[in-house]
């Protein structure tokens, strides 16, 4: 029987703690389409069908943050994508405040994960729907005791890192700093501000990149964000807009 636990996190949102769920995010819009309105925290200690962009699967392990914000009309339907970028740098915002002996080698890579030392530390994935009214889930996953190790990827967590950050602490913390970066996009109207905050604190900016997509790969420097969020690769001095993909340092496997 799965025990829910309901109570405010810091800054005033409210939350429910379960113990084990299939994904954080599908329970969020389920609640949405059954009528509950955000703002809305939905934590679980594990889940069974973590996942990732892509519909990747994500490792979802006791002891890490699994955590999803469910927000109720937060922007027009075509900004959705820029949560991203904010809840990028509020979870940025509160690994460094939580563990600020690693400020230095915390980066946002495009366009969703947090690296601690070039390493996967944290993924971030939006989901929205329209009905009965538009809804975000903001999905976070931040390995704070385990990571795994059989990822196309370095993945590293804050434990190994030698920082004792929980779940419990880390949720209390991204609560305030979400509030505070959401404030500052304004619903989509401060998205210029995100956008500077978040290429300040970016990997890669200016250097030779790959973007894989699953049929084909392609080279540049990476160039900057658009006024949407999207990656532009210079490429023999014209700039190629990049909606999606996965980015690796050039020469990285």
């Amino acid at each position: 029987m799965q025990v829910e636990q309901s109570s405010p996190v810091p800054g005033g949102v409210r939350h429910i703690a379960l113990e084990t769920i299939g994904s954080t995010n599908a329970e969020a819009l389920a609640r949405a389409r059954g009528g509950e309105l955000g703002p809305l925290w939905i934590t679980a200690e594990t889940q069974t069908n973590g996942r990732g962009r892509s519909g990747r699967t994500w490792m979802s392990p006791r002891g890490n943050l699994h955590a999803t914000l469910l927000q109720t009309e937060p922007c027009a339907p075509a900004q959705a994508p820029q949560l991203a970028f904010v809840s990028g740098l509020a979870l940025h915002d509160a690994v460094k405040q939580c563990a600020p002996e690693l400020a230095a080698q915390l980066e946002l890579k495009w366009p969703n994960d947090l690296l601690l030392g070039g390493a996967k530390l944290a993924g971030i994935l939006i989901e929205s729907e329209s009905m009965p009214v538009f809804s975000a889930a903001i999905g976070i996953g931040v390995n704070c005791a385990s990571h795994p190790d059989d990822t196309p990827y370095p993945a590293t967590d804050l434990r190994s890192a030698g920082a004792d950050v929980g779940p419990k602490l880390l949720l209390e913390t991204l609560s305030v700093s979400m509030q505070q970066r959401l404030l500052q996009w304004r619903w989509g109207e401060g998205f210029a501000q995100i956008r500077a905050d978040w290429l300040a604190c970016a990997a890669g900016v200016g250097e030779q990149i790959s973007v894989r997509l699953p049929d084909r790969e392609f080279f540049g420097r990476f160039a900057g964000l658009d006024d949407s969020g999207r990656l532009l690769l210079e490429q023999g001095g014209r700039l190629v807009t990049v909606t999606a993909g996965d980015v690796f340092a050039v020469g990285a496997r």
